[in-house]
């Protein structure tokens, strides 16, 4: 007894294989071209150029030696913190406990971050502020959690203090599709809300005030911004 098949594509598979894997390819390219188009609107639109890398802009506006004593502090640290700009010390905050002597623990969408004022050179946070909510409610009361980072950020950092962020940013889709991204910016953000003679932020409880050093983008995807604290 024969097998019956309802169309001739059944009948013979080998023919319609080729066929999904060019569409495949296609697809991939398509996806590929869209986010090459995305990136060159972005570049077109901006203000500002692109950098190569986070280092990069880090050693660009690192010309002068660096002190012997430097204090660098990596926010979001995981278990190594970042050290981009060499300094002779460095300290992080995470999350988690228990990652090593140098690195402190604490949940910074809540709490305060654990050292005292003007006590580093430097701070970076690398993919870290994408995580942090804008509006929390804790005890019944809202809380305004960007804002009180960059309180605290500006806190810890001595007078003209560095602080350096790489933040995946709008119109980059990597800022929406991880679902821990609660924080989007754009390039506006921080130039317009943390920085200026009258930073934007300063109506929600914002109390510190940063020079723009730097801003690029890095391959379309990831705003690199490198702030002075002016205090």
């Amino acid at each position: 007894m024969g097998v019956a098949y309802k169309n001739e594509d059944q009948r013979q598979p080998d023919r319609i294989q080729p066929r999904s894997r060019k569409n495949q390819v296609a697809k991939k390219l398509i996806r590929k071209a869209a986010i090459y188009a995305q990136r060159a609107i972005t570049l077109l639109a901006s203000q500002y150029g692109t950098t190569p890398s986070t280092q990069h802009l880090a050693n660009k506006h690192n010309t002068k030696p660096v002190p012997a004593d430097a204090i660098s502090l990596d926010l979001g640290c995981g278990g190594i913190p970042k050290n981009p700009f060499q300094a002779s010390k460095i300290y992080g905050v995470d999350i988690r406990s228990g990652l090593g002597s140098n690195i402190k623990q604490a949940d910074l969408a809540k709490e305060p971050i654990p050292f005292n004022d003007n006590s580093f050179d430097f701070c970076t946070a690398y993919d870290f502020i994408e995580h942090i909510p804008r509006i929390i409610e804790t005890n019944g009361q809202t809380r305004l959690s960007f804002i009180e980072l960059m309180n605290e950020v500006h806190r810890v950092l001595k007078p003209n203090g560095l602080f350096l962020h790489t933040t995946p940013a709008f119109p980059s889709k990597a800022a929406f599709q991880d679902p821990t991204h609660v924080n989007i910016i754009t390039e506006d953000t921080f130039p317009e809300y943390f920085t200026s003679p009258n930073p934007g932020a300063s109506m929600y409880g914002f109390n510190g005030y940063f020079e723009l050093v730097d801003q690029k983008w890095k391959s379309m995807t990831w705003l690199v911004c490198l702030l002075r604290a002016v205090k």
